[in-house]
């Protein structure tokens, strides 16, 4: 697994598109930093960015390579390799490469201005985690439904249906249950149902690691009473680990059985 995994980054390493992203993140945070000297607020803007960005990049790259490699992988299938860590091992592949070009792209200025030398750090790493975890996640999640899928256009379309879900229609639905439902006590359900998705979660995260969850009003405020204690974090930590590794299994199952 270790060889194909690898060979899919060091694939994606060399492509421009890789370049494009790292560029594009690199441009983009250098600029925020020259505008604003206030590094919290460096972050806030770029978490607007990453939670809807490193999610499409990531669930369009893994669907892309999966149908564009195909050739490779009936090659490799062919061979004396278990099944497990071709998919396995493209699918780390594509995520490794995007994390790091990720990490490349808004490390690189932090650094340059010094941020390990300052009060905000910890909420830079903290950003630079949740990118990384997200680009695992959905990358999986584009791996799973390429995999379920033989026809492209269907692929493409329920890989970017899972994204929107995630992004856009998601948060719709919740909102639109808290209204509906607004004159009976919610706060338990909007805890779960924000943790069960990976981008509010991470979303949570962020601004609670910022102290800044009163922006978030009366749910802000019962996302600080629990997530942010000790437990409420390592719970937090767990799920969107578990957001990963739930992906992978399934990637695994579908692999085993699959009929190539």
């Amino acid at each position: 697994m270790f060889k194909i995994l690898k060979y899919s980054f060091f694939d994606l390493i060399r492509s421009r598109w890789t370049y494009i992203y790292c560029g594009f993140y690199m441009l983009f945070t250098f600029s925020l930093l020259w505008l604003s000297s206030d590094l919290s607020k460096v972050v806030i803007s770029l978490m607007n960015v990453v939670l809807l960005l490193c999610p499409l990049i990531a669930t369009m790259f893994g669907v892309m390579y999966y149908y564009n490699s195909r050739e490779f992988t009936e090659l490799l299938l062919a061979q004396p390799v278990k099944r497990t860590s071709i998919f396995l091992g493209q699918y780390l592949g594509v995520a490794a490469s995007l994390s790091a070009s990720w990490a490349i792209g808004v490390g690189l200025p932090f650094i340059i201005y010094g941020v390990f030398g300052s009060a905000q750090a910890g909420n830079f790493l903290m950003l630079l985690l949740i990118g990384v975890v997200l680009s695992f996640v959905f990358s999986a999640i584009a791996f799973f439904i390429a995999l379920k899928n033989e026809n492209r256009i269907k692929g493409f379309g329920l890989a970017i249906l899972a994204w929107l879900f995630f992004a856009v229609i998601y948060d719709g639905i919740l909102l639109l249950s808290l209204s509906i439902f607004s004159e009976y006590p919610l706060e338990k359900f909007s805890l779960i149902a924000s943790v069960l998705n990976p981008i509010d979660l991470s979303r949570i995260l962020i601004l609670l690691k910022l102290d800044i969850s009163a922006l978030m009003g009366f749910t802000g405020a019962v996302f600080r009473k629990f997530l942010g204690t000790g437990l409420g974090m390592a719970v937090s930590m767990i799920v969107l680990a578990m957001w990963v590794v739930l992906p992978i299994l399934s990637i695994r199952m579908v692999a085993i059985r699959k009929d190539f």
